[in-house]
């Protein structure tokens, strides 16, 4: 599945949780949405990233823009797979903790972020 075939399904999803008033999913895939558009983001000048041409530009002017990163899909299951992991760590930290109810609730956004797994 592709990035924007993912993030459109996201994106539907996201209103029918709104609809449901469902806060936990709704948490959930915002956060889902934004770890895409951050692995989609290109690196800064810092990192590595061509600088735009040096001198004034006028607001709005198109010229400094570059399109964002393609994320193949084997990067894309990367992504989820590490979601899901920093949560299962989370779980077993919080029941460590006697937080079971927080743990619980890391372990449903897990199954959750399965349902986008291939």
């Amino acid at each position: 599945m592709s990035a924007a075939a993912l993030k459109e399904r996201l994106r539907a999803d996201l209103v029918v949780a709104m609809r449901a008033q469902a806060k936990d999913e709704l948490r959930l895939l915002r956060t889902l949405v934004a770890a895409i558009d951050n692995a989609e983001a290109v690196p800064t000048a810092t990192e590595g990233a061509v600088t735009p041409p040096t001198g004034t530009r006028a607001f709005g002017d198109p010229s400094g823009e570059v399109p964002r990163r393609e994320i193949d899909p084997a990067a894309l299951e990367a992504l989820l797979r590490s979601e899901a992991d920093a949560r299962l760590a989370a779980a077993a930290f919080c029941e460590a903790h006697g937080h079971e109810a927080e743990a619980a609730r890391l372990r449903r956004e897990v199954e959750l972020i399965a349902r986008y797994q291939e």
